[in-house]
């Protein structure tokens, strides 16, 4: 079953190095969102079941599609990925409903293990 993956970024260099991070044997349609607010417009259409978002965007930032998340209950899984490594984002995000955060840039390992960790990716 192909799982829709949305990469929130306003970087397109960032975009693409996680796109190529995802595990090649995991079955997924990659969508892409330059900023939150497209992010969020995607996560509406389903095209996010696993959403890695970047905290630091235009228009409407990670923490503001986290917000947009709980509020409206849309169903998304969401792993952020960002330079801002903080004590204080990591936990802000984490209350907000994010499953996990992984440091920029992402490395492909990580990405395994945290979809591992929480059963996304199985079978590996």
């Amino acid at each position: 079953m192909t799982i829709n993956v949305l990469i929130c970024d306003d970087s397109s260099f960032a975009r693409k190095q996680m796109a190529r991070a995802m595990p090649p044997e995991w079955a997924v349609e990659i969508h892409f969102a330059a900023d939150g607010v497209e992010g969020v417009q995607a996560i509406r259409e389903g095209r996010g079941e696993v959403v890695f978002l970047d905290l630091t965007m235009p228009n409407l930032d990670g923490y503001g599609v986290l917000e947009t998340i709980r509020r409206e209950d849309l169903p998304a899984m969401v792993i952020v990925v960002s330079g801002d490594i903080q004590p204080d984002a990591q936990d802000r995000v984490k209350k907000l409903g994010a499953m996990a955060f992984i440091k920029k840039p992402i490395d492909a390992d990580k990405a395994r293990q945290v979809l591992i960790e929480f059963g996304i990716l199985t079978g590996a």
